[in-house]
């Protein structure tokens, strides 16, 4: 049992894991290594008795594979001697059988304890490496849920997901194997280099010849290698993104009849793939006969001085058999080094990522006298608000709202006008640069996060349902609901029927993107959830623009129903779905610009009378011929 078998590596390769579009490349470098290596072992602090537990079994494994071929050697050399005495015609000369099933066993036996202490490494290593993995992935999960929504605005859902799902299992992946195999082949060149100088100084010399030779062609291919891994990566990035875009619009592109023109995409970015992955995986496989033909020569020169060392009586027979065993071992391990070098340069990079995640500006903690149970009515005041993204770009400038308890309040204006803006202010998805929000006179900055948004019901034009049973979406809206509770819900949202229409009624399971369902019956789902939280004040996001006409006149009944003595704040985009509300907040450019009810803005003859015309104004006819 040699050393290559129980620790190797490829020495080349793109970094595992890494299949998320926008990810780096396996050559990409840390900015500060020194800073992040240490970081990152810090992590490893609170496990340092197991670390040393580690070390010393790789350690052992290590030792007791190493003089194993120095005890074998024993055994060569007493044959040897054996067979050449009796030639000889020595009196009593043999093969002194005892001694050499003596060293067999005790051959056996070390084996038998190498493959315990290197058990022992691999299984304390993936406890000591998962449990990092843990605490890392909690400790961003928990500073993800503290981060603002302008970090989640700024950066790519994918982006975020390559920090928490590849990067971390990277890490990973390098503290159990990685790690160890660098310790075992410090450990096994330490000890075989140790052994090989028992034997002969001279031979060692010899044998170390080649290794810088077989080190710089390592080096010089893999960088050469490198680039074509980093190719290999950037086209299947763009393969599976083709694919993705392509499947996912599979019906858009049979109904223009684009198949054919789809086929020739992919098979023009297959076949850039595909010579990338050659010619990687080509040059990477060149190393290790490169290095065989290089150790050869130390082999042969190796052999050449043994055997003339061996003549002259100078050691046994069996030490050279050693010191073959030896100077091929010592290969492997020192060729490793590069490959670990490039891994933990990627993981290194990888760490420095997730921490940046780590380092990012959180939201203002909550005050130690912020309330944590509030019940309001629904009284909700903008004064003298003030806010933006940026200094330089303010959105929404000194905005003065009143809303009385039960009052609904539609919120219109074109596109970039600040009406999804003003909803994220008040549930405190961002905080005001100036002036103050109040609900029932209090301050939303002196109510716990958690606690504030907990009185507000959203539903949204875009749905979001998770993959789980209908009955489950439903009950997000309150932890704890009756299954009587979420069929009322369902009813009031006229959900029930079609639910019930369904092979598993309630129980069916919808896909990851509840593509079993239709859009409609989505936003009817999401209407029931928000009436199961039976919350104080409700925001609706143009909450009926994915359904029929019929359904859109059943929801809105529903909604009536529902915004009875609750505040409700409606953005619309059709302007014929707010009539009659208690007031109409017109905004632009970040302003409220006019308010009033449906008739006194039309009255006004002002910027709401001009979206209300632009959108009932007489529409074209399309004839056929």
């Amino acid at each position: 049992m040699s050393t290559e078998h129980r620790h190797s590596i490829p020495p080349l390769g793109p970094t595992r894991g890494r299949r998320i579009k926008g990810l780096s490349m396996p050559s990409e470098k840390a900015k500060n290594f020194k800073g992040t290596l240490i970081r990152l072992l810090g992590y490893l602090r609170p496990y340092r008795f197991w670390l040393l537990v580690v070390l010393a079994a790789a350690v052992g494994g290590a030792v007791f594979n190493i003089i194993s071929p120095k005890i074998l050697g024993e055994a060569t050399t007493i044959i040897f001697e054996g067979v050449m005495n009796k030639l000889r015609g020595v009196p009593g000369a043999g093969i002194d059988f005892e001694r050499i099933a003596s060293i067999l066993l005790l051959l056996v036996m070390l084996y038998i304890l190498s493959a315990v202490f290197t058990y022992l490494e691999h299984y304390i290593m993936a406890g000591v490496a998962q449990k990092t993995v843990y605490n890392l992935r909690e400790e961003v999960s928990a500073k993800l849920s503290r981060l603002p929504l302008k970090y989640f605005d700024s950066h790519g859902h994918g982006e975020i997901l390559s920090r928490v799902t590849n990067d971390i299992d990277l890490i990973g992946t390098t503290l159990q194997q990685s790690l160890m195999l660098l310790i075992t082949s410090l450990v096994t060149v330490s000890g075989i280099l140790v052994m090989m100088l028992t034997i002969s100084p001279w031979m060692t010399v010899i044998a170390l010849v080649t290794l810088p030779l077989s080190y710089v062609v390592t080096v010089k291919i893999a960088a050469y290698a490198q680039k074509n891994f980093a190719a290999q990566q950037k086209e299947l990035g763009r393969l599976n993104s083709y694919i993705e875009e392509t499947y996912s619009g599979h019906m858009i592109v049979k109904a223009f009849g684009n198949e054919e023109k789809a086929i020739r995409r992919f098979n023009m970015i297959n076949e850039k793939l595909y010579e990338s992955s050659w010619r990687a995986q080509f040059i990477s496989s060149i190393i290790m006969p490169l290095i065989g033909i290089i150790n050869n020569f130390g082999y042969v020169l190796v052999c050449i001085v043994g055997s003339i060392l061996v003549a002259q009586g100078r050691i046994p027979i069996g030490n050279l058999q050693a010191f073959i065993q030896y100077s091929k071992q010592l290969t492997h391990p020192i060729v490793n080094f590069a490959s670990i070098a490039n891994i933990i340069q990627s993981t290194i990079a990888a760490a420095e990522r997730v921490f940046e995640l780590l380092d990012e500006a959180e939201e203002i903690p909550d005050s130690a006298e912020a309330l944590s149970a509030f019940s309001p009515r629904g009284d909700v005041r903008f004064n003298n608000v003030r806010f933006g993204y940026s200094e330089e770009k303010i959105i929404i400038n000194k905005m003065n709202i009143d809303v009385k308890a039960g009052q609904t309040v539609a919120i219109v204006g074109p596109t970039g006008a600040g009406k999804t803006t003003l909803v994220n202010l008040l549930m405190r998805f961002y905080e005001v640069n100036d002036g103050k929000i109040t609900i029932d006179g209090l301050d939303i900055r002196d109510i716990r996060r958690g606690t504030l948004r907990s009185v507000f019901g959203m539903v949204l034009q875009d749905t979001w349902l998770f993959k789980g049973t209908i009955k489950d979406n439903i009950a997000y809206g309150r932890i704890g609901a009756s299954e009587d509770e979420i069929v009322s819900a369902a009813k009031a949202a006229y959900a029930d029927r079609f639910i019930r229409t369904l092979p598993d009624g309630y129980d069916t399971v919808l896909n990851e993107e509840a593509s079993n369902i239709s859009q409609g019956q989505k936003q009817l789902l999401t209407i029931a959830r928000a009436i199961l939280a039976d919350p104080a004040i409700l925001i609706l996001d143009e909450a009926t623009s994915s359904v029929d006409t019929r359904t859109e006149l059943l929801i809105q009944r529903a909604m009536a129903d529902l915004m009875k003595s609750r505040t409700s704040f409606v953005i619309a985009h059709r302007l014929s779905t707010i009539h009659n509300a208690d007031k109409i907040l017109v905004m632009n450019e970040g302003e409220v610009v006019e308010k009033g009810t449906h008739s006194q803005l039309l009255a006004m003859e002002g910027f709401y009378k001009e979206l209300y015309e632009s959108q009932f104004a007489e529409k074209p006819s399309f004839k056929a011929g």
